[in-house]
């Protein structure tokens, strides 16, 4: 009798040390697994030389595409926020979410953004007229492409 017992706790201790939580919060596209999250603000140096890398990162949410919320921005320590777009266009954010933190998996990109893409952006926003004419050069920039996004609870 003791030894099973003894072999009952044993499974039951196993058991919760492997098990792997997940995060709570509202959930959109594909499920994102626990594990290796790094901030917004490291994926930069995560990243190396490399132009894309595949990761998850933690942020905050600072603003939303005000038309469908196509696409969200997260807060970055230099003060210029990071654009996230979503996979194929798989999914939308719900457009009150500012100042949320929200776990992503994705792939993290450096990249360039055309004078037409960014137009694009502005307008999305309400930018006024005046606003979009300022817009004359390309930016280079980081950027995040979420296949899964988890809206946190906390």
């Amino acid at each position: 009798m003791k030894k099973i017992i003894l072999s009952i706790s044993f499974c039951i201790i196993t058991a919760f040390a492997f098990a792997q939580t997940t995060y709570t919060g509202q959930k959109f596209g594909e499920e994102i697994t626990p594990g290796n999250v790094k901030p917004a603000a490291k994926m930069e140096a995560a990243m190396g030389d490399q132009k894309t890398v595949d990761m998850k990162i933690e942020g905050k949410v600072v603003d939303v595409c005000k038309k469908k919320g196509c696409w969200m921005t997260l807060e970055m320590p230099n003060g210029d926020p990071m654009r996230v777009t979503f996979k194929d266009y798989a999914f939308f954010m719900p457009m009150d979410i500012v100042g949320k933190k929200v776990v992503l998996d994705g792939i993290a990109k450096k990249q360039t953004i055309s004078v037409e893409t960014l137009r694009h952006y502005a307008e999305d926003a309400k930018k006024t007229p005046e606003e979009l004419a300022k817009i004359t050069d390309p930016k280079k920039e980081l950027a995040f492409e979420a296949k899964g996004v988890v809206i946190l609870d906390k």
